[in-house]
Formats: C-alpha cells, sequence, structure tokens
C-alpha cells in the first residue's frame, strides 16, 4: 500500500493512556485515514463517521455495538463500524491497523 501526494499530521493521536496511537493521512483524493498501533489490551472505540478497519499485522477480537459475538481478523481482513456506533476490540500482541473513514 503507498499514497503518493498525501498529507500526514505529526502530531499522534493517542488513546487508552498511551495504548493505541495513530497518525492521520489525508491522501490526494481527500480520503481521510489513520495509520496506527495498539498495544495489548481490550478498548471501546466510539465512531462519528463509518469506518473500515483493516488488520495490516497481528490478529484481534472484534465486537460490534449491535453484536453480542467476538469476531477474530488477521492480517489483510477487515471489518465495517457504521457511524454513531461503537465497538470493542480486543489485541493479544501489537496490532498493525489502518482506519478508512467514509
Amino acid at each position: 500500500m503507498e499514497y503518493k501526494s498525501a498529507t500526514v499530521t505529526k502530531k499522534a493521536n493517542v488513546y487508552h493512556d498511551g495504548k493505541v496511537t495513530s497518525r492521520s493521512v489525508i491522501t490526494a483524493e481527500g480520503e481521510m485515514k489513520t495509520l496506527g498501533l495498539m498495544q495489548a489490551g481490550t478498548y471501546r472505540f466510539s465512531t462519528a463517521a463509518a469506518e473500515v478497519m483493516e488488520v495490516l499485522a497481528g490478529s484481534c477480537r472484534v465486537k460490534l455495538a449491535d453484536s453480542q459475538d467476538w469476531t477474530t481478523y488477521a492480517d489483510g481482513q477487515s471489518f465495517d463500524v457504521p457511524a454513531n456506533s461503537h465497538f470493542d476490540i480486543e489485541v493479544d500482541e501489537i496490532l498493525d491497523y489502518i482506519c478508512h473513514f467514509a
């Protein structure tokens, strides 16, 4: 994956006491993305915009707001989160990810 002529925000987005960090990227086409890392732990995130979270390396278990079940995702897999929602994510090892925003 390569984004030519992209703008990267220098200041990190830091969540959950520094255990989750990301950088915002805006592509030449105006698409908003974040590239990040999660350390081991269980986290809850809320969404304003719809997003697709893609696992680049590692694995995680995810429970979407409208589900009672946890689903496992690994390298190359992704999941959709609707706007104005939330999801729980459990990570056992470092997770490398990219979020694509609608």
